[in-house]
């Protein structure tokens, strides 16, 4: 019952499993990265497209914002719910 298994096994430092500190973090920070990814594109099909429609989006409110400075008519936007 009381064997001891030091005699007939690796040493301390062979079965240590942890990785180098330096490796370590290397891949908690690849590990984050990749839960970053996984979080933006959470319930969304088509990344590309979602991208797409926020960029015209900001230029439609960038153009709307320009034409405001300028001081002509506001273009009239047509609202449905």
């Amino acid at each position: 019952m009381g064997m001891c298994l030091s005699c007939c096994g690796n040493s301390a430092e062979e079965t240590n499993l942890m990785p180098p500190a330096e490796e370590r973090r290397r891949q908690q920070l690849e590990a984050a990265e990749r839960r970053v990814l996984e979080n933006e594109s959470r319930g969304i099909k088509n990344l590309d497209k979602v991208r797409r429609q926020q960029q015209r989006a900001e230029e439609m409110e960038r153009r709307e914002e320009e034409a405001a400075r300028q001081g002509g008519n506001p273009t009239l936007r047509w609202q449905t719910s």
